[in-house]
């Protein structure tokens, strides 16, 4: 697998008019796809294309990179929900505050579905709660409580480009990239099982466009490690995957994820239909090492 240019120190800067034509050309090319509910490419040809597949399949012979792979120090993480943050990227955090890049999380959703029959937390506790979580947990991982931006949009219901709600939530984004001005941006995964993080992706992405900005783009999965809502996914012939050594900060991303209470059924207990993370599907998260993928453009 070829090395995304990002990684590369002897390549040379792209410029940025032309680099910010052809996102947009790129953009302008894509389609709603059915089977995703999100953007994507039009078709490759299929003998250029990657044979389709999962990108997950084989996760432990992605090349193994470090901090070098993230060469810009304005970072910007978006989470769909409040805890995707530290459960996909919690280690790369950690990492880069320490070596003091400028990091910066933003939470899309306020959280509140995933305990939609509770009488003990109704929504506007649960939101509460959820929020103080996500404060807590990033303390550990090095971030500063106002470093951290909740959008609060409807857990469940974040808008997709078919939305007629899309364009309010994307100046949303817009005007919170517009005072952050990031040099990179961790999105979920663009193909996620979870309709919230493909939203997620789309609103972000469209913001990012209607800026003109040039960020390096780096995806993280999070549903897709779930093998029971995996799905084939074709034309990944423009995407790189890559692991991120994480073993020197492991711990910590450990006692980050055990802030999330809520979530982890230890504090919710009114609602047997809730939402648990299983101990199956954290152990996707506390490896030594993190996935990330990005589109060489």
């Amino acid at each position: 697998m070829k090395d995304s240019p990002a990684s590369s120190s002897t390549d040379e800067p792209p410029d940025d008019d032309s680099h910010s034509e052809r996102l947009r050309q790129r953009f302008n090319q894509m389609r709603l796809s059915p089977q995703f509910g999100v953007i994507h490419q039009l078709p490759i040809p299929k003998s250029h294309a990657d044979d389709a597949g999962l990108l997950l399949s084989s996760p432990e012979t992605l090349p193994l990179r470090d901090l070098s792979a993230i060469d810009r120090q304005r970072v910007v993480i978006v989470a769909p929900h409040p805890d995707d943050e530290t459960l996909g990227c919690g280690g790369a955090i950690a990492l880069l505050c320490d070596k003091g890049y400028r990091v910066k999380v933003l939470v899309i959703s306020d959280g509140t579905g995933s305990h939609p029959n509770s009488q003990k937390y109704p929504a506007p506790l649960l939101q509460s709660i959820r929020s103080q979580e996500t404060i807590a947990a990033l303390g550990i991982l090095g971030v500063e409580p106002n470093a951290i931006s909740f959008l609060q949009l409807k857990d469940g219901a974040v808008p997709t480009i078919t939305s007629p709600t899309f364009h309010q939530a994307k100046a949303l984004c817009r005007n919170y990239l517009q005072a952050t001005l990031p040099d990179t941006i961790f999105l979920p995964w663009r193909c996620d099982p979870h309709a919230d993080h493909r939203a997620s992706w789309q609103l972000i992405q469209a913001a990012v466009l209607s800026l003109g900005i040039t960020p390096q783009i780096i995806e993280y999965p999070i549903w897709d490690w779930d093998t029971r809502q995996q799905k084939a996914v074709s034309n990944l012939s423009r995407i790189n995957g890559w692991r991120l050594d994480i073993q020197s900060v492991l711990a910590q991303k450990i006692q980050a994820i055990a802030v999330y209470r809520s979530q982890l059924g230890q504090l919710i207990d009114d609602d047997p239909d809730g939402f648990c993370l299983s101990a199956e599907m954290l152990t996707n998260f506390t490896r030594p090492w993190e996935v990330y993928f990005e589109e060489v453009i």
